[in-house]
């Protein structure tokens, strides 16, 4: 059971995809089964079979993975209304690509266009690997603060470009940038007392300058969009404040690309807020594993099955 006045909506980002995503949903939810196929027909593509079916090197890749994980999350939202009727939580966040996914849950963008945008998203950010070459690494124990003065010195050091890419919970922040940095900043990072500094299999680094190539289209694609201010507050990644306005959604979804996600400070705002109840819509669970580690005293339930469903209610 869950107040909606203390509830979030939460929207996981990429990390959480896996082969079968989404079938069980899709096979008990008529209106889940429904974006699916809306999916398929829209992207001209069978985006339910590469949930459903795979193959991993294919769904891992960015331009699949993007809109895989958006209408996954959509589905499961599409479920839980089907169940207890369109309530409306206090707020939703999402995290890096998520945060699409929450700006569609709350209004803000049909599902329709949520889906060209991160699909497009997810094409220019993989072309943006091509044209800057990088990565991505998880350093564990250390936090962003520190991780930061890492970075910067391994850029002087190396002339290359490393920074805070995702501050997910204490403990547990990714870097990212060119990987003679990162490379530099790994090695700096253990002799600080970093428990692990782990290499991640992207070769895109994702919320780093090195995105910037590809900002300009981005930017273009998000100024054609019909954005309408959201029914529920929209917390950004690169403040962790509220959204105002639809100005200010159009240049978070643009600056987002090369700036850190602040997932821990938005986590914290929001429990500050009042909210006691975080659900997670998606694949998985790697939100609600990230809570027990920022706000411990908060509830978190994850959403992406039949039976979680089932077992909601308001």
């Amino acid at each position: 059971m869950f107040n909606p006045k203390t509830t979030a909506f939460v929207f996981p980002g990429q990390g959480s995809q896996f082969v079968g995503m989404g079938k069980a949903l899709a096979d008990a939810s008529p209106t889940a089964r429904a974006l699916f196929a809306e999916a398929d027909d829209r992207l001209g593509m069978k985006l339910s079979d590469l949930c459903w079916s795979g193959p991993d090197s294919d769904l891992n890749d960015t331009i699949n993975t993007q809109p895989a994980l958006y209408v996954c999350s959509m589905a499961g939202l599409a479920a839980l209304r089907e169940k207890i009727g369109d309530v409306q939580p206090a707020f939703v966040a999402g995290h890096s690509l998520g945060e699409i996914t929450a700006l569609a849950a709350a209004g803000g963008l049909t599902f329709a266009d949520g889906l060209g945008l991160v699909r497009e998203r997810g094409r220019l950010m993989k072309r943006a690997g091509e044209l800057s070459p990088g990565g991505m690494a998880a350093i564990l124990n250390l936090d962003a603060d520190v991780l930061a003065d890492v970075c910067a010195e391994a850029s002087a050091a190396t002339g290359k470009i490393a920074q805070v890419a995702n501050d997910n919970c204490p403990g547990q922040v990714v870097i990212s940038g060119d990987n003679a940095a990162l490379e530099k900043a790994m090695e700096l990072a253990k002799a600080k007392g970093a428990k692990r500094a782990l290499k991640l299999p992207v070769s895109i680094a994702a919320h780093s300058p090195l995105m910037q190539t590809i900002a300009p289209d981005y930017a273009k694609y998000v100024g054609g969009l019909p954005i309408v201010s959201p029914a529920i507050p929209l917390i950004g990644n690169a403040t962790a404040q509220p959204l105002s306005d639809v100005s200010a959604i159009r240049a978070e979804l643009i600056g987002q690309l090369t700036t850190r996600v602040r997932w821990t400070e938005t986590i914290r705002y929001l429990a500050a807020q009042g909210v006691t109840t975080f659900v997670e819509l998606g694949s998985k669970d790697v939100l609600t594993g990230l809570l027990k580690r920022i706000a411990p005293e908060a509830a978190g339930r994850a959403v992406g099955d039949p039976e979680a469903v089932a077992a909601i209610g308001v």
